[in-house]
């Protein structure tokens, strides 16, 4: 995962736009992690994959309840 700081990401939108579409970037801000950019692929993946998860633990729930 690539780093900018909130300096370079703000001279460098275009650079933070085109690297965040290969691989995620975090921001730091005075040396702290603040944000994460990615591409909107990455981002849906993971939406999925929360769905995903949360389908699964309803289903072990409602699998688990019913006696």
């Amino acid at each position: 995962m690539k780093t900018m700081s909130a300096k370079e990401a703000k001279n460098g939108f275009g650079l933070l736009l085109d690297t965040a579409r290969a691989e995620p970037v975090t921001i730091k801000k005075h040396g702290r992690s603040v944000a994460v950019v990615l591409s909107i692929e990455a981002y849906e993946r993971l939406v999925a994959r929360k769905r995903e998860i949360g389908r699964d633990r309803q289903v072990g729930e409602d699998e688990g309840g019913r006696q």
